[in-house]
């Protein structure tokens, strides 16, 4: 627990099962500290590393911090959006409300309602702004690109997770479900690799509760092709960023996405990226760095991941292309900093 006299930002999180939110939180937290951001969590599933503050603690928000006009609220969620605009509102607490959305579907009345009484609003990507109709300010997610890297030896990095060093991967992260697209992976690697004895294929993630039955399904339809020792099933990893320095090629198959991380992840660690145009991945992937496909389109997947795996020079150029991109442009740190320069502007006031 922290001093919330020390705390100028509440990043609250008021849902307990781990979401893509939650994760926002916990990887941008840290980051924004080190950058010299006073910011605190708030609420439960979060880790106790996280500096935190106590719901009773709210009781201090009349007053504000030193040399501040006011305290910032950042809300993700219309949970979060609700308690603020009643201490602000209601108690008349000195706080500014900040709003990220990363919905890409029409809002409902509620939410509208809720968003219009923002004193600040984030989209996490142009598409995500077309869906808004009060002001905002487009900050597209970043990553650490301390943790996705390239590796030192590809090689001995895939034969430090098990496998063979001597062919090619591509893989498909992230939770194994219909709309994650995972069987499009799947099926668009049955096509490919019986004729291309180099490459094999790799699905990392976790299927729950409805979902298990699809990964046995997609896991029966690998057998049944043959192909049960060259499109791997490794499960969720807490090592994942090694996983990915293994890779050759990622493929992004989902059929609809709020936003999506994981090209950013390949790219930082140097592997080009087919990706369905959902979410935010065209305004994540260039021309140089890999290939955006229509979304539940095989042949085009299957096309798509031909063209790199037919074409090494292509591959190995799109990879340092991705990685120079995500430098660039997408380090959380730099995502840290657009959002700090919301709440200066809000504590100015």
């Amino acid at each position: 627990m922290v001093d919330i006299r020390d705390i100028e930002i509440i990043a609250p999180n008021f849902k307990r099962r781990l979401s893509g939110v939650t994760s926002t939180i916990i990887q941008l937290v840290p980051v924004q500290r080190a950058l010299g951001q006073k910011i605190a969590v708030l609420g439960p599933g979060l880790p106790a590393s996280l500096p935190s503050i106590r719901f009773r603690d709210l009781m201090q928000l009349w007053q504000a911090p030193a040399g501040r006009t006011c305290r910032v609220w950042h809300a993700r969620r219309n949970v979060e959006m609700l308690p603020a605009i009643l201490l602000r509102d209601l108690l008349r607490m000195n706080i500014r409300i900040v709003f990220t959305s990363a919905s890409q579907r029409r809002h409902t009345g509620w939410s509208k309602f809720l968003i219009r009484r923002m004193d600040a609003v984030i989209a996490t990507s142009g598409k995500t702004a077309g869906y808004l109709d009060v002001p905002n300010t487009v900050i597209l997610h970043g990553i650490d690109t301390g943790r996705f890297h390239p590796p030192p030896d590809k090689a001995e990095t895939k034969r430090a997770l098990g496998l063979d060093p001597s062919k090619r991967y591509a893989g498909c992260f992230g939770r194994v479900r219909h709309q994650k697209g995972t069987d499009l992976f799947v099926d668009s690697m049955i096509a490919l690799l019986p004729g291309r004895p180099d490459w094999c294929a790799i699905v990392a993630g976790r299927a729950t509760g409805p979902h298990l039955a699809f990964e046995a399904q997609l896991k029966e339809r690998v057998a049944k092709a043959g192909l049960s020792d060259r499109i791997l099933f490794v499960g969720e990893h807490t090592d994942i960023p090694d996983w990915y320095r293994a890779l050759d090629l990622f493929i992004a198959p989902q059929r609809w996405e709020g936003f999506g991380l994981t090209p950013l992840e390949a790219m930082a660690s140097s592997v080009p990226v087919v990706a369905t145009d959902v979410g935010a991945f065209s305004e994540l992937i260039a021309d140089h760095t890999g290939l955006l496909i229509p979304a539940a389109d095989l042949k085009a997947m299957v096309d798509g991941a031909a063209a790199f795996m037919d074409d090494p020079a292509r591959l190995a150029a799109a990879g340092a292309n991705g990685l120079a991109r995500v430098s660039q442009n997408f380090a959380i740190e730099g995502e840290a900093r657009a959002i700090g320069a919301i709440y200066e502007s809000l504590m100015r006031k």
